[in-house]
């Protein structure tokens, strides 16, 4: 009885005793109006058979009088088919035809009116089986009277054919409709129980159970695999949350102890203002690293929660990578490299400026930082192009590059390469290139040179509709501008 309920309350039970009954009534209703049709159809055939055979007599009767007539009836009667013919005299005895009895009220109202009457056919094997006809009687010179008709067992047989022939077809759409709802209904509930199952697993902390996919591609396979989509979403995102956490809990366990030691130092041993103040300032030196890994989560946090499109409209790329490279040129060549810029005039790209602007500085820190030769010295190139409906920004440095084992891992927070950690940074930077990118719709991409590494996101073109001299820029990169999370 439970299982009965549970069924009789799904939303498969209810569609599928709804279509049942539009279905049912919409077959009735065809049959119905084709039965009907079909039947008046056929009475208008009779009623042109009968006026065409009373025509037929009526010439014989006005040439040759009565006497013809009666050898054309007698004629006509032998004839094995469903015309029906009478002829009387003044007293109601039957002079010719091949009717045996039928109602005399028939032959008293001779107005020539159509009428259904019952009667015995001439040379039946049983004179208790009465038919059905429609029939018309005249009144003749001299008191005779005619009667013509047509049989109706055709029509009546079809008439019967075409009622049994509905009461089935509703009998069998009912029963196919029930073993329709049957299939369907069981194949919903255990698609339905597979995903019910599957959840309760996940929700007792099994992150990596996913919903089965038939491989029939229907909309319990598509619903499976937007699902699975995000289990494996969620799945990354608290497995990242778990590395974060692992993270911070090293990178800031050794700045928060130099931090602790050289307080107890100044207390214990720092003499006078000199002592005190070098103690403050190494402090505050750890406290504004401290300041910058938190201000550089926040920072991709806010990145990852907008919405996309937010504050994304057509940018000149050729001038927002020639104000970052004016920014940097002289900081590469203090450093003994070069930096070079390869953008096509009219590159433009759907993005939000600031943002792009700081990819391009983290990419560039990163470059300086880990991207210098073994001999030489470093090379920077700034390029773009447009390809495949999407526009590449990429910077490429002459540097060793990155194992590729490594070129997804160090995306992620808080990885960094360099195992000595000699390099001051947090290894927030990729992460804030990586939140970026996705924001765009784009992704951030690694590929080894020779040498050399070469880091590249995409980015939405401009639609030449949309683009106006009016919207090119937004906003501005200034000199203040400070990699974020390196």
């Amino acid at each position: 009885m439970t299982r009965l309920t549970r069924f009789t309350r799904t939303t498969a039970f209810k569609l599928s005793l709804l279509y049942i009954a539009v279905f049912t009534v919409m077959s009735g209703i065809l049959l119905v109006y084709v039965a009907e049709n079909t039947d008046h159809l056929m009475s208008e055939q009779v009623v042109q058979a009968v006026d065409s055979e009373l025509k037929g007599l009526s010439d014989v009767y006005v040439r040759g009088g009565v006497r013809d007539l009666v050898q054309a009836i007698d004629r006509r009667s032998r004839h094995p088919d469903a015309s029906l013919y009478l002829l009387t005299d003044f007293s109601g005895n039957a002079l010719v035809g091949n009717i045996a009895r039928l109602p005399t009220i028939v032959l008293e109202e001779a107005d020539g009116g159509l009428r259904r009457v019952r009667y015995t056919q001439l040379g039946q094997e049983s004179e208790d089986i009465e038919r059905q006809a429609m029939v018309r009687t005249f009144e003749l010179r001299g008191g005779f009277r005619l009667l013509v008709g047509r049989d109706l067992g055709d029509q009546l047989r079809f008439s019967t054919l075409l009622g049994n022939a509905l009461r089935l077809w509703l009998v069998v759409v009912v029963v196919m409709a029930a073993i329709t709802w049957l299939f369907v209904s069981r194949r919903v509930m255990k698609r339905i129980d597979d995903i019910s199952a599957t959840s309760r697993m996940i929700m007792n902390g099994d992150l990596s159970e996913r919903l089965t996919i038939a491989g029939n591609d229907d909309e319990f396979d598509r619903l499976a695999v937007n699902l699975n989509t995000m289990l494996d979403r969620i799945e990354l995102l608290m497995q990242s949350m778990k590395d974060v956490t692992d993270n911070i809990a090293h990178d800031l366990k050794t700045p928060l102890t130099r931090l602790q030691t050289r307080i107890e130092i100044a207390l214990r041993e720092a003499k006078g203002e000199a002592g005190y103040r070098g103690a403050l300032e190494a402090t505050l030196d750890e406290t504004d690293h401290l300041l910058r890994i938190f201000n550089a989560l926040l920072r991709i946090a806010r990145i990852e929660s907008m919405a996309p499109g937010s504050s994304i409209k057509p940018t000149d790329l050729n001038k927002l990578v020639a104000e970052v490279a004016e920014l940097y040129e002289p900081l590469v060549e203090d450093e003994g490299g070069k930096l070079e810029v390869d953008i096509p005039a009219d590159l433009k790209a759907e993005c939000n400026r600031d943002l792009v602007s700081q990819v391009m500085v983290n990419l560039i820190e990163n470059a300086l930082k880990y991207g210098r030769p073994e001999e030489g010295g470093i090379l920077i190139r700034l390029s773009g192009k447009e390809d495949d409906d999407r526009v590449i920004l990429s910077v490429t440095d002459n540097g060793p590059g990155i194992p590729e084992k490594d070129m997804d891992r160090v995306m992620d927070r808080f990885v960094r390469l360099e195992e000595s950690r000699s390099e001051p940074g947090t290894g927030l930077g990729l992460s804030l290139v990586k939140a970026v990118a996705r924001l765009h719709g784009g992704d951030l991409r690694f590929k080894n040179g020779s040498p050399g590494l070469c880091a590249r996101i995409d980015l939405a073109p401009v639609v030449p509709a949309n683009s106006g001299s009016g919207n090119a820029e937004g906003g501005s990169t200034g000199r203040s501008e400070k990699p974020v999370g390196e």
